[in-house]
């Protein structure tokens, strides 16, 4: 069997068409007959290619709505044929087929329709595709014979390799390419399972999509599966590692959670400055302002388009990573001033992250995504006296911030601003110390500021301890045993106190 295979003869039916002009083109030149389905095949004829029907094969036109297309013999014995078989060369000769050297597929999409809100089952069940990966398939298996390309992102290595090669493909490549077939394969066919079991089944199947330096640490190996950047696009820095990863995450899970002109700063997973403003300049300089040091090395995210000021602000201290929605010509040329900082862009992606995952020994912990920051109709005054609308307000943004601080959890806040958070210690009153601690060493006034807690306290000396420095308003989960005698100290100190019946345990 000879090592590489010259390209002749094509099968392409496509439900994503980018790229496959060039792809095209490119076999054109080889002069290898290409054959595709209905849709595929006039996409490619009103771009000036020659293209043959598969019905031309089968001599069957599309049936029962196009459910039937490709799943013929005489499609699959032209793609499983071993041209080194004299059998095989009979068979195809009485019938009169010959073989296929190359089949590009790609599925359709049936991860966007079930995250689509639009979707009902009809529609969801009519995207499950079936002619797709079956000609995948038979194409991996018989990579000895057939390059399988089941991605538009494997054509640029393809049409370099036949390129260089004068029109063939190396059994290596053609190996890879059959190996990322079936994964594609498996993670179709995962996302499809997922879908009608539920919950009683969890299946996990992603495609690796790079390997990244090292992991939390040097000594720790670590790569980046699945479709991040179906939602980021890096655009300027250098490659993303495994904690920039998950700060970048952390930090649009809050951004997305924040109103107006926001932006956020988070170091380590945390939040180390948050603020809300009518500009992002004002946003930045605000959320800077809680704690200057800790955002030294940080990962900067703003919910809106950022202007000239703010972006040669960004540019006075050191940045790891700065997330935008938007991005102009003029902003780039200034943040781009720095080479090595990471700039990326996101969107926001309704259906996506709703469940999340932990690897335990033995198994994976699954839980629903803490989508829910508060509910209107669960939010209870509980003190005598009431908080103002200002008050209120931030008591709101406190309470969004400090559902993204890992517990326990203390969130003082003013103006719809951060100016002291307490994260991940393992007493309630340890963390509003050093929340409190944070506000003084950076001089905020925090007379008449908010505290949020992530959960209740269940003493009246934790409260005591949170708003000794000044606080007006203090907004927690309650369901503590004690929360009357919480609520008792509220009314000694002339404070509003503001339940929400939820708690924001993070981990």
């Amino acid at each position: 069997m000879s090592d590489n295979i010259k390209i002749k003869r094509a099968l392409i039916s496509l439900s994503d068409k980018e790229n496959s002009l060039e792809l095209c083109t490119v076999l054109a030149k080889h002069n290898v007959e290409i054959y595709s389905s209905d849709g595929t095949k006039s996409y490619l004829e009103l771009n000036g290619l020659i293209v043959k029907s598969v019905s031309d094969l089968t001599e069957l036109p599309p049936l029962l709505n196009g459910r039937v297309k490709t799943l013929h013999p005489f499609i699959h014995a032209a793609i499983l044929a071993d041209k080194n078989s004299s059998q095989h060369n009979k068979e195809l000769k009485e019938l009169n087929l010959e073989p296929f050297d190359l089949v590009v597929v790609n599925f359709y999409p049936f991860e966007k329709v079930i995250n689509d809100d639009s979707s009902n089952e009809n529609t969801i069940i009519e995207r499950i595709d079936i002619g797709g990966p079956t000609m995948v398939r038979s194409a991996a298996k018989n990579f000895q014979n057939v390059v399988v390309l089941s991605a538009k992102e494997q054509y640029s290595a393809f049409i370099t390799e036949i390129e260089e090669n004068n029109g063939s493909v190396s059994l290596k490549t053609r190996r890879k390419f059959a190996s990322e077939a079936f994964q594609r394969i498996a993670v179709y066919d995962n996302a499809i399972s997922s879908y009608f079991n539920g919950e009683r089944v969890f299946n996990l199947a992603y495609q690796k999509v790079q390997d990244l330096r090292y992991g939390e640490n040097q000594h720790q190996s670590s790569a980046l599966y699945g479709t991040f950047f179906e939602n980021f696009q890096q655009i300027h820095g250098k490659e993303l590692s495994y904690n920039n990863i998950l700060d970048v995450c952390a930090a649009v899970d809050l951004i997305d959670d924040l109103e107006d002109f926001s932006c956020v700063i988070i170091k380590h997973n945390n939040p180390c400055g948050a603020a809300t403003r009518t500009n992002a300049f004002d946003a930045y300089s605000a959320a800077l302002s809680c704690d200057p040091i800790s955002a030294f090395g940080g990962i900067v995210a703003f919910n809106n388009q950022i202007d000239e000021a703010t972006a040669q602000k960004l540019n006075e201290i050191f940045l790891e990573v700065i997330i935008l929605p938007v991005v102009t010509e003029e902003i780039k040329s200034i943040l781009y001033l720095k080479k090595d900082r990471r700039i990326i862009l996101y969107k926001k992606s309704k259906g996506h992250d709703l469940t999340e995952f932990r690897s335990v020994r033995g198994g994976v912990l699954v839980q629903s995504k803490n989508n829910v920051t508060y509910e209107k109709n669960k939010i209870n005054i509980v003190t005598k006296k009431k908080p103002s609308e200002k008050e209120m307000n931030d008591l709101i943004f406190a309470w969004t911030l400090v559902k993204h601080v890992k517990s326990n959890a203390i969130v003082y806040a003013k103006n719809k601003t951060a100016i002291g958070i307490g994260a991940g210690q393992m007493s309630r009153i340890d963390s509003a110390k050093i929340a409190k601690m944070k506000a003084e060493q950076f001089n905020h006034d925090t007379q008449n500021c908010v505290v949020a807690s992530d959960a209740f306290f269940p003493f009246a000396d934790g409260l005591e301890t949170a708003i000794s420095v000044g606080a007006s308003a203090v907004i927690q989960p309650g369901g503590s045993v004690r929360d009357q005698e919480v609520i008792e100290a509220a009314n000694k100190k002339n404070i509003s106190m503001v339940f929400t019946d939820i708690r924001h345990f993070k981990h």
